[in-house]
């Protein structure tokens, strides 16, 4: 099996999985406990891949009843999809936000793997950072350009 990080999040991912209300709520400290490890490696998985660019929200009350409560955001058709992803763009788009973004809308079922991978393509440093004086700013145009294009065709 994978590192230490890629275990944390499967294990969260199957619990969100698993539940009905769309999210769970635990305890940091127990997490470490379940995993053998520090606190500071669940802060590190949840800060890298439980984002809201790859569609959860990650609320965290500390003290001495503390917790961490991890909601899977959905993404609807009722026009929400494309003014929730807007929002998220903004005016700028660095490629790792880019990235999640593009895995997040390929786990919502609106890209394949092969799209996926050929807007990565387009994204990446390589491709925008040598050649535009803006990429950051590029990356998002074209971010929203296609998530206008997603939601249209998805009602279609």
């Amino acid at each position: 099996m994978g590192n230490l990080a890629d275990r944390i999040e499967e294990y969260l991912k199957r619990i969100l999985e698993q539940t009905d209300e769309g999210y769970i709520i635990l305890q940091r400290s127990v997490l470490a406990d379940v995993f053998s490890c520090a606190p500071s490696q669940i802060n590190y998985v949840l800060d890298t891949r439980f984002t809201v660019e790859r569609g959860y929200l990650v609320e965290s009350r500390r003290g001495g009843g503390g917790h961490l409560r991890i909601v899977r955001l959905v993404l609807s058709t009722d026009g929400q999809f494309e003014q929730v992803m807007r929002q998220l763009v903004g005016d700028q788009l660095t490629p790792e936000r880019a990235f999640g973004l593009i895995e997040r809308l390929q786990e919502e079922g609106l890209l394949s793997g092969r799209e996926a991978a050929v807007l990565k393509t387009v994204f990446s440093r390589e491709s925008l950072d040598k050649e535009v004086a803006n990429p950051d700013v590029i990356r998002a145009r074209l971010m929203k350009r296609i998530l206008t294009t997603l939601a249209r065709e998805d009602l279609e």
